[in-house]
């Protein structure tokens, strides 16, 4: 059984009491991160996106980068609230990105934001890395919510162009609260660590195809233990400008629509002459 702690004052709110709340001058923006409520990106995020919306930030209580899509289930949940140079600045949850995403709208929010953006994460997510990232599961868990969502990241793990991030955040927010996201879409947004003046443009992009080649390093530890350590190169093929990868490489923005659904569609159509119904 999962159990959650709260601080004193945060209230429960059933499914079935979640509300749409009607439009307003304010967006209603929830926001979180994997790389924890402490970091420089969401904190940057966080002042961007209150120029336009009312902005409610449930992060990761610790950093919670390549944990996936994973959910707790075996531990208690404890939310509690941070503050930051002494000002209140959103809760803080002891589990995954995932985790915030639905902490914050069924337990803490209470109604259905407008939208979630997840972010700003320190290094990129293109390609083969939106498996891994806590980043695009917790936009992912958005969208699973029929919420629409981004997924923000800056291609640097020393960021130093945070503003370009953030620009670009407010940009696609204002444009999706104007033309709406199809149920069960995000978007994977990818900014190169470079000055406005000198991003190429925004390009509309696919999810590329360049992926990990890693191992688990063996080390010995002061004891004389052995241990294991994940290290490895990112082998980039992708070459075509409506790529993710490609595209920020070539100091572009990448915007890519991805979605939730894993089917193979090809693979489908090709399997339905092979008669699986009489296999049993």
């Amino acid at each position: 059984m999962l159990l959650i702690f709260f601080s004193k004052d945060i209230k429960i709110f059933p499914r079935q009491s979640l509300i749409v709340k009607e439009k307003d001058k304010f967006l209603k923006i929830l926001i979180s991160n994997d790389d924890g409520i402490d970091s420089l990106g969401i904190f940057h995020l966080y002042n961007a996106l209150k120029e336009i919306g009312e902005v409610t930030v449930v992060a990761p209580l610790s950093e919670q980068s390549a944990v996936g899509h994973a959910i707790t289930m075996m531990h208690p949940l404890r939310v509690i609230k941070f503050y930051k140079d002494g000002d209140f600045f959103g809760y803080a949850v002891d589990g995954t990105p995932a985790d915030c995403v639905k902490m914050g709208v069924r337990n803490i929010l209470g109604f259905l934001p407008d939208i979630v953006v997840s972010g700003i994460n320190h290094g990129s997510n293109t390609a083969t890395s939106v498996i891994y990232s806590g980043t695009v599961s917790a936009a992912r868990e958005a969208a699973i919510m029929d919420i629409p969502a981004i997924a923000i990241s800056v291609t640097s793990h020393s960021v130093s162009n945070f503003a370009t991030a953030c620009e670009t955040a407010k940009k696609l927010v204002l444009l999706i609260g104007e033309k709406g996201l199809k149920k069960g879409t995000l978007l994977n947004v990818n900014v190169p660590d470079l000055p406005a003046t000198e991003i190429k443009g925004m390009y509309l992009t696919k999810q590329g195809k360049s992926k990990w080649d890693d191992v688990y390093e063996k080390r010995i530890d002061p004891y004389g233990k052995e241990y294991f350590w994940l290290t490895g190169d990112f082998i980039e093929t992708d070459d075509d400008l409506s790529l993710d990868q490609f595209a920020v490489k070539q100091n572009y923005v990448s915007v890519t629509p991805i979605h939730f659904d894993l089917t193979d569609h090809e693979t489908y159509n090709e399997m339905s002459g092979w008669k699986i119904d009489s296999l049993l």
